[in-house]
């Protein structure tokens, strides 16, 4: 019998079969929030946050942090430089295929673990007893990693998109991010739009809610704003590409070799929808997580690259020819580009769209980061941990919180001395989440084919070829993340990414040589709930301090 075939039973046998409607949907929701709160506890966890969100809550978590029109438009000038039109759209679509395919593995993966920062979990348990420790220890640190400079990086976006705006005005002020004078600038606006982010945060998880809504409401507008305005514009100004254009162009504006410069493209079209673990992190907040959670996961992907296949295709043909585009000279090619198109006036109001879907964007990737930051302090292994993993009376991590604004702020610090170092860190936000999949993946298909508990959200007879598959992607996407962007390769044009990479990991690593096996992640633990069903509601046993419940 099921955990939640079990907690009904229960329930139905002490409920009077008199009891009103209302009364009836009451009990259901006291049966799934039982039924979370005994898989939770199966896990090895006490429940002490706050278990108010629904399904609209935890897609929009992914929806909102994928973001995917903003994450096209960043990432559209670099697909037209490697390998042109052509090469984009196409690498785009093989992109959409073998990612839906990854986040269907970690939705089935998030099915069995839905637990805050589960990412880590999920590692640690696919590699066993015999690696999972060491496992859970790089890809919780990769994701940290990543997960804290994009923060950074997407509120330095936001910035990029107001600053444009001196371009377009003609402004007596340097717009080039070589100039420091620029760079400071740049570096006071993130600092701020990251600190109003991190203070919506705050808000009880009622109101917070909203939040939720407002972001996704705004990706929509967004997307809806650019389907229709802009092909109006388009044909009013420099008019449509040709079909031929907007398809069958090439271009090589990175100066590698051909077949590499076509490869590159997948630095654009991979990093649009990475990001997807962002559901997970809050399954512990959410109701009839083993479901939802895995739902959001999986149908926020999918959603979004949809949306992403259709805005690549509209810009493909309202967009101008590559040498036009990059000679806009600003530090975000769309916003002179709307300037053109729709005009000073409607450009501004097509801007405050971006800017604010941006900021909120970043304040649903603090959530993400804060639960995962809050699990890792909640194990017990970060210093401070006690005061990290604390919750509010509201039930919310707000220390954990703090922590992202603290690393983020001083990661946002790098704009300072050089614009080609953050740069660098921006690439890097992805490499580790890619890596983290490909990793789980293998761990699931290698190490621990038959010893994960059957999931509620299950792939059935897909899950070995899916996990088989999405190792060899993933590890495809990290091999580009790390390559140089323009040839010949300088000190100017290195990419950072791969240096970074390797300092985290060997940082992992000593955590993980370091930290006392019984501490976190001890073989007791990974064992017992390989062992345990935890879809038929068997909790682990054995003495508490061989797993990581923290009172």
């Amino acid at each position: 019998m099921s955990l939640t075939e079990l907690a009904i039973a229960v329930a139905e046998e002490a409920a009077p079969q008199t009891q009103e409607l209302s009364h009836d949907e009451d009990s259901k929701q006291q049966v799934l929030e039982d039924t979370d709160n005994l898989q939770l506890k199966s896990i090895g966890y006490k429940p002490i946050l706050h278990r108010t969100y629904g399904l609209i809550e935890n897609f929009s978590t992914t929806f909102a942090a994928l973001y995917f029109v903003g994450g096209v438009r960043v990432t559209f000038s670099t697909g037209i430089a490697a390998g042109g039109n052509l090469a984009y759209w196409t690498s785009y679509l093989v992109t959409c295929i073998f990612t839906f395919i990854t986040a269907a593995v970690i939705a089935e993966i998030c099915s069995a673990l839905p637990a805050a920062g589960s990412i880590y979990l999920w590692a640690a348990e696919a590699g066993g007893p015999k690696y999972g420790r060491f496992l859970g220890f790089v890809v919780a640190w990769w994701s940290i990693a990543a997960w804290t400079t994009f923060c950074a990086s997407n509120t330095q976006s936001a910035v990029n998109y107001m600053l444009s705006e001196i371009t377009v005005f003609n402004l007596d002020f340097p717009s080039d991010s070589s100039i420091v004078k620029f760079r400071t600038v740049q570096w006071i606006c993130t600092e701020v739009l990251l600190a109003l982010a991190i203070l919506v945060n705050f808000l009880p998880p009622r109101f917070f809610r909203y939040v939720f809504y407002l972001s996704s409401s705004f990706v929509l507008l967004d997307f809806l704003l650019n389907i229709i305005w802009l092909p109006i514009g388009t044909a009013n100004t420099w008019g449509f590409r040709t079909a031929n254009e907007a398809f069958m162009t090439t271009y090589n504006g990175t100066g590698a070799p051909t077949e590499w410069n076509w490869c590159l493209s997948y630095l654009a079209t991979a990093g649009i929808l990475i990001g997807f673990d962002a559901s997970g992190h809050v399954a512990e907040e959410t109701k009839n997580a083993s479901i939802d959670a895995a739902k959001g996961i999986f149908w926020s992907t999918v959603v979004s690259g949809i949306g992403g296949f259709i805005t690549i295709i509209l810009f493909l043909f309202c967009t101008p020819d590559a040498a036009t585009l990059f000679s806009f000279g600003s530090p975000q090619p769309f916003v002179p580009l709307y300037a053109v198109v729709l005009g000073r006036g409607g450009h501004l109001f097509m801007n405050i769209v971006c800017v604010t879907a941006l900021w909120f964007n970043t304040a649903i990737a603090i959530v993400a980061a804060s639960r995962l930051v809050f699990a890792v302090a909640r194990d017990g292994v970060l210093p401070f941990s006690s005061w990290v993993s604390k919750v509010s009376p509201e039930g919310q991590p707000r220390n954990a919180v703090l922590v992202i604004w603290g690393v983020s702020a001083l990661i946002t610090c790098t704009i300072l001395p050089s614009g080609v170092a953050f740069t660098s860190l921006i690439s890097a936000a992805g490499v580790p989440s890619a890596a983290a999949y490909g990793l789980i993946c293998f761990g699931c298909f290698f190490l621990t084919p038959n010893s994960f508990p059957e999931p509620r959200w299950s792939l059935g007879k897909l899950r070995r070829p899916f996990q088989f598959v999405s190792i060899f992607w993933n590890g495809w996407v990290v091999v580009v993340l790390f390559s140089p962007y323009e040839f010949p390769i300088t000190r100017e044009t290195l990419n950072y990414a791969p240096i970074i990479m390797t300092g985290v990991t060997i940082f992992a690593v000593l955590s993980w040589w370091f930290t006392p096996k019984e501490a976190w992640l001890s073989k007791k633990h990974i064992t017992d709930f390989s062992e345990a069903d935890t879809s038929a509601g068997e909790e682990i046993t054995g003495d508490p301090k061989d797993i990581v419940t923290r009172e």
